[in-house]
């Protein structure tokens, strides 16, 4: 099972940074890294497009994945961050929008996906 993660900021050449600097810091958290392979992936091109810039970070997720892992993981990046960039999360054809520094609101948003 997998989960593709945008970032979204309001200062748009910023993006792609964030979701870097996330991507980064996912690979330098060992509870994740037990729990989930993280790599970036080319972004699908939205209808009409040629193609996009910007990526997205794939999470293949082990049998033991802990929601709240990724979601205190998420917070303390977001802490790091100037802008506080919110994400969106899919999951399949589900997606969900998080903008917030709560965990348990993160944790909730992901057991939406299934998990």
């Amino acid at each position: 099972m997998f989960l593709l993660v945008q970032l979204r900021t309001s200062q748009a050449d910023a993006g792609e940074a964030e979701l870097r600097s996330f991507h980064q810091w996912l690979n330098g958290d060992p509870d994740i890294r037990r729990q989930a392979s993280v790599s970036l992936e080319p972004a699908a091109p939205v209808k009409g497009e040629m193609g996009t810039a910007f990526e997205v970070i794939k999470l293949v997720l082990e049998s033991g994945f802990q929601v709240a892992t990724f979601a205190l993981s998420y917070v303390t990046w977001r802490g790091t961050r100037r802008t506080r960039p919110a994400i969106t999360i899919e999951r399949g054809d589900v997606s969900v929008s998080i903008d917030s520094d709560d965990p348990e609101i993160i944790a909730q948003a992901l057991r939406e996906l299934g998990l």
